[in-house]
């Protein structure tokens, strides 16, 4: 590796310059805390909200994003169907006790009415369920059907104005009616008034801000033990999980914070969200020491003694996509693949493959699900199996979560991105998850509304939500085949679940591990990394330069210099094709500063449109989930008009603040999908608490050519690598895939 003491000189040390080791200190508002956030708010820690992607249509067409939620919503409402369509409630639970029992006796209290029993408590499934036929479940409506039209249905303006009149009496920013208004409703003025802890449903609002509106509502009527706050709160630490990635949380986990809160009766305030429907409560039988003998009824033990479970709690929304999703992916794997080619067929393609790529075109041709695994190298072997289907006739297409890792890909197969409903012999098979989902990109849908295809290759995979990946699982014809490719190492998806590694772990189907490695010191480096190692590499073509500072001040001046002067004048590559990776959008060395000073340096300019100039290099999130990287074009009444991905996106005036800030510099999690000619990874002091191993595997990962790490971290960077992994998340999918899909193991 190289270090870079001065600006005009970049001396090769072949070793990282950690120096001395100083304790760093966590910013206060959350530099790092909300790296993962792609909205330009304050908040920091798990609440942070989520980078979004995709862009608009032109006025007179659904909008993509649009159309994705009236797909979503759709595909909720089958599942909802589908649940209440099941049998009564299940017996289970008899010999709990505690606050398991209590929740279940609560639960089981409402089971009359209309929030079917089956989604509550069930009774854990025999570990073997045999399914020889698998029943194709309902398709949802292709959303480019269904889709309302284009333009936001907003609240009324009388509607905004009676919420803007309550929260101005509670002390509440007026600014935030027309999203209260939005989310409660009819009714909105009169169901804020009497339940002023509503408005901690509205992104951004914080418990203790609630508080203080009842207060100001309420009066003497507003006191600790109010059910009503109980209820809004416990409904917050579970929409907190989800941005954190859970898709349910322990009981005992849930009741802890609660009480760290200040709810007075924890258990109280769970038992009464569940009773109003706001959450979901599970059971999940826990793994005991020593396998289940033949024959023994699962559940039970020695004596009839059930076996011990857990009891989680979870958002519906999260539940059912994950329930979902796992009923999709064992109708693929129970299901034969579609028998497209002989077997002497398939065994020529892969025959003429290399390594591991002739290993997943077996696999692949024998099952519905396939998972490959490897770091960026590893994609020519997807891209070898898309080319092998094609020789053989299968309607075979590749779908990454953003539009960039869809370009890389596609340069992979030596075609440009398909043009929305293209669908010619020259057409690119490579497309956006969201798309495909959506009918902008890729085959489109058959009669049945199955999506029109016999193979479908999911790249950057470990982004895949649970919602996204129900979606997509659901949308698949029986007989077609999914393989699911991407690194382990990085960081998981923004939305909540680890569809991929749960996947992994399952061990449900064929794992395919590339051999393929990472050429040149980067992919060493990178390397040693995955496996928690910061090794010393050699960089004699200054591929990896260690620029150590003092403070945020030094690293924000550094990192200007190199992505406009030193990377361009020593590596060749030019500062548009540079990207600044940092922890958190906030600190003196977040996104923030640094996109400010980047600006300055090579793109100055007044501000004109909503404080952006043509030419300058941005991020567009008009939706949760997703992020578009583009460039300022100019803008007019219509709005701010964009270049992302080729398309032009025009953003109206009123959702500028909210979705676009410059891109300069990036989170990780907003580069994710992204591969620069270079990259300047700014690790300041403050970013301590914010280093893991994949996050440092991630950034560094982005670079193809060059990677400058600007860093105060010191002895904190290798530590990050070797002892802090990825936090855990709290999901149900491998316990809802046991009972369906045999492991193979």
């Amino acid at each position: 590796m190289s270090t870079e003491p001065e600006p005009a000189t970049e001396d090769t040390t072949h070793a990282v310059d950690t120096g001395p080791e100083t304790p760093g200190t966590a910013e206060t508002a959350g530099a790092a805390s909300d790296e993962r956030s792609g909205e330009p708010t304050e908040g920091g820690g798990e609440a942070a909200a989520q980078v979004a992607e995709g862009g608009a249509e032109a006025a007179a067409q659904v909008s993509e994003v649009e159309a994705e939620l009236a797909a979503q919503r759709i595909e909720r409402e089958r599942i909802e169907r589908r649940k209440a369509e099941k049998q009564g409630p299940i017996d289970a639970g008899g010999k709990l006790s505690g606050s398991a029992a209590d929740l279940l006796a609560a639960v089981r209290a409402v089971e009359s009415g209309e929030r079917p029993a089956a989604t509550v408590f069930g009774a854990p499934e025999p570990a073997r369920r045999p399914a020889p036929e698998p029943v194709r479940p309902p398709r949802p409506v292709p959303a480019e059907h269904s889709a309302a039209p284009a333009g936001p249905v907003g609240p009324a303006p009388e509607a905004v104005q009676g919420v803007r009149r309550v929260l101005a009496e509670g002390g509440a920013p007026e600014g935030l009616a027309p999203q209260t208004a939005a989310l409660l409703g009819e009714g909105a003025q009169d169901a804020l008034r009497a339940d002023p802890w509503l408005l901690l449903r509205v992104a951004g609002v914080r418990p203790e801000q609630a508080d203080g509106f009842a207060r100001a509502l309420l009066g003497a009527e507003c006191g600790p033990h109010d059910e009503r706050r109980g209820r809004a709160v416990t409904v917050w630490l579970l929409e907190q999980a989800a941005l954190a990635g859970h898709t349910a949380l322990e009981l005992p986990r849930l009741t802890a914070t609660l009480a760290q809160r200040g709810v007075p009766d924890p258990d109280a305030a769970v038992q009464s969200t569940l009773a109003e429907g706001e959450a979901l409560a599970f059971q999940d039988a826990l793994e005991e020491t020593g396998a289940r003998r033949e024959g023994e009824p699962d559940g039970e033990g020695e004596e009839g003694e059930e076996r011990p479970v857990r009891v989680l709690i979870g958002l519906e929304r999260y539940a059912l996509a994950e329930e979902s999703l796992a009923d999709g992916l064992a109708r693929l794997v129970n299901s034969a693949p579609k028998q497209d080619g002989s077997a002497a067929d398939w065994e020529q393609a892969a025959a003429s493959a290399q390594g591991s790529a002739a290993e997943l075109i077996r696999a692949v041709a024998g099952h519905g699900l396939v998972l490959h695994t490897g770091g960026e190298a590893s994609l020519a072997e997807p891209a070898a199996l898309l080319r092998a289907a094609h020789a053989l006739g299968l309607r075979a297409w590749a779908a990454a979560p953003g539009p960039l890792g869809r370009d890389r890909f596609a340069a992979l197969l030596g075609a440009a991105p398909a043009e929305p409903s293209s669908s010619g012999p020259k057409a690119s098979p490579a497309v956006t998850v969201t798309g495909l989902l959506t009918g902008a990109e890729g085959p489109g849908r058959d009669a049945d509304g199955a999506l029109d295809l016999d193979l479908l290759v999911v790249v950057d995979a470990p982004q895949l939500d649970v919602e996204a990946g129900a979606l997509l699982a659901e949308s698949l014809p029986d007989g077609a085949r999914l393989v699911l490719a991407g690194d382990p190492a990085v960081l998981w998806s923004v939305g909540p679940g680890r569809v991929f590694a749960d996947l992994l772990a399952a061990r449900v189907c064929p794992q395919i591990a590339s051999r393929r490695p990472d050429p040149g010191p980067l992919g060493e480096l990178v390397s040693g990394i995955g496996i928690g190692e910061l090794s010393q590499v050699e960089a004699p073509g200054k591929e990896v330069v260690i620029v150590p500072v003092r403070d945020a001040g030094e690293a924000v001046h550094r990192t200007v210099q190199l992505v406009a002067d030193s990377v361009p004048r020593a590596i060749g590559v030019p500062a548009e094709e540079t990207q600044v990776i940092t922890p958190g959008h906030g600190g003196a060395a977040g996104t923030r500063v640094l996109n400010a000073a980047l600006k300055e340096r090579l793109n100055p300019g007044p501000g004109r449109f909503g404080g952006f100039d043509a030419g300058d290099r941005v991020v567009h999130t008009p939706a949760s989930g997703r992020v578009l990287p583009g460039r300022v074009v100019t803008a007019d009444a219509e709005g701010l008009h964009l270049s992302c991905a080729g398309e032009t996106v025009i953003v109206p005036r009123d959702r500028v603040e909210g979705s676009v800030r410059h891109g300069w510099a990036l989170t990780a999690h907003q580069a994710l999908d992204g591969r620069w000619p270079a990259a300047v990874v700014v690790l300041p002091g403050d970013a301590v608490q914010a280093l893991s191993r994949p996050w440092i595997y991630t950034a560094f990962g982005r670079a193809a050519r060059h990677l400058s790490v600007v860093q105060g971290v010191e002895q904190a960077l290798p530590r990050a690598v070797a002892e802090i992994p990825a936090k855990p998340r709290t999901t149900r999918l491998p316990r809802l895939l046991a009972p369906q899909i045999p492991t193979t193991d």
